[in-house]
């Protein structure tokens, strides 16, 4: 199929790839986020649309790497190269990215301080294991479904001026994201310290709703009956949306990310003595 495609159409293919691959993926971290980790609605990444750069990429590799001429005359042999090759590539991207903006620009996307054997907070056994596992159901399950759809969009090129309009508004976000990753960047490299963005994002949703229950608590004690000001919303959109400034929401998430290491801290040292048993068995 790549063979015989002319440059402009691989582009467009590989385009279209990074437009499903993004949106999936923003829906699966929504989805995890909620369950697994934040227990809340988080917007993830640092862009505002519904979209992460991080696993379109994954999609165009994994299709990539699926093409790879792979005959050691066994095909469960073959599937568990691809597999293997997936896992890697996966986590070395994973690593660049986190790298990037750890170094460059003090933020992390992600955090996998708390993992056993991460390196630099960025990668982590248990997060390159299931970047394998996700790998697998691509190779064993997924790539046919995948192959469909390029063929699909090859045969129905018109469908790609839908994927312009993603890039156009993809692009406008980017420079409005860049824009307050500017200001984050820079109080970090100011205060010599590295922003978590998902717990950045957190401690604004707390921050907002901590003052709506004060403000309820106020308003059943008689209080501030004469304030007509507006109560402020957290946005899950515009997950850095408020009446404060940037400088003061970065302020207030050093105590409360200071709070909430302490309060990690807490919970760790309190564990029951079974459960900690548990664990090392």
């Amino acid at each position: 199929m790549i063979a015989g495609m002319s440059l402009s159409t691989f582009f467009l293919v590989m385009a279209f790839l990074f437009f499903v691959g993004s949106v999936l993926g923003w829906c699966i971290e929504v989805l995890f986020r909620r369950i697994f980790t934040a227990k809340k609605w988080i917007n993830p990444g640092f862009l505002t649309g519904p979209y992460l750069p991080l696993y379109g990429f994954g999609l165009v590799f994994m299709f990539l790497i699926s093409l790879i001429p792979v005959d050691t005359g066994a095909v469960w042999a073959d599937k568990l190269i691809l597999i293997l090759i997936t896992g890697v590539v996966m986590t070395v991207i994973e690593y660049i990215a986190g790298l990037i903006f750890i170094k460059g620009m003090k933020i992390k996307l992600w955090d996998y301080t708390n993992r056993k054997g991460n390196i630099q907070g960025i990668i982590c056994p248990l997060f390159s294991l299931l970047w394998t596992i996700v790998g697998a159901v691509y190779v064993l399950l997924l790539d046919g479904f995948v192959t469909g759809w390029v063929s699909w969009f090859v045969s129905h090129i018109p469908f790609a001026f839908f994927v312009g309009i993603f890039f156009g508004v993809f692009i406008v976000d980017l420079g409005h994201s860049i824009n307050i990753t500017a200001k984050i960047t820079k109080f970090a490299k100011t205060n010599k310290v590295v922003i978590s963005l998902e717990r950045f994002k957190e401690s604004i949703k707390d921050g907002i709703e901590n003052g709506k229950e004060k403000f309820s608590e106020s308003m059943q004690k008689g209080k501030d009956k004469g304030d007509k000001e507006k109560q402020e919303k957290s946005s899950f959109i515009f997950a850095f949306k408020s009446q404060k400034s940037m400088q003061n929401l970065l302020e207030e998430y050093l105590d409360w990310a200071e709070k909430f290491k302490q309060k990690f801290s807490a919970n760790k040292e309190n564990k029951p003595e079974d459960d900690t048993s548990k664990e090392e068995k």
